[in-house]
């Protein structure tokens, strides 16, 4: 089984989203019984708490159903997982410095982004903000969550390739 884990700051917004989108896709490519995931977040903001309300509206309004508790990074998480998605490059730096630390360095670590082929930036941005006074990079709070599952769905159908090739799936 491969796993593959998502990784946000929270793990209320982006990497449930990411984990939705993905087994969904994975469904569709009847992959499921060779590829799970999980998403976390890598600080303890939101532990135990369900994925953002925005989140899941997005995700519903494209046919993804999240049931998801927010869960911390810990470094067992190294050695479970065999690839490790990190939102932005602040999560991605915890991450690596984390697995210095935890003298762990059998994991594949990479940003969401590397398998979008319209990137203009490394970042999936967090949408959490967005609509807090109404407004986002795109307009409304729903204008900011779609465009984080765009950018979402794009690299994780780029990443499902990559895993395919990579393990001759």
């Amino acid at each position: 089984m491969i796993k593959v884990l998502f990784v946000c700051l929270g793990n209320i917004c982006r990497s449930p989203l990411a984990e939705g989108i993905f087994n969904m896709r994975v469904e569709e490519q009847s992959l499921a019984h060779l590829i799970s995931s999980d998403s976390v977040g890598t600080s303890d903001y939101h532990i135990g708490e369900p994925a953002d309300r925005r989140t899941i509206q997005v995700a519903q309004q494209n046919g993804i159903a999240i049931n998801h508790k927010a869960r911390q990074f810990c470094v067992e998480d190294f050695a479970h997982y065999d690839y490790i998605i990190a939102m932005d490059r602040n999560n991605y730096g915890h991450i690596r410095v984390l697995g210095q630390e935890s003298a762990n360095e059998n994991y594949n670590l990479f940003l969401m982004r590397e398998f979008d082929n319209l990137r203009d930036e490394e970042d999936v941005p967090d949408p959490y903000w967005s609509g807090k006074d109404g407004s986002s990079r795109r307009g409304t709070a729903r204008d900011g969550f779609q465009e984080v599952f765009e950018i979402l769905d794009r690299s994780i159908r780029n990443f499902l390739v990559y895993l395919k090739e990579e393990h001759k799936l």
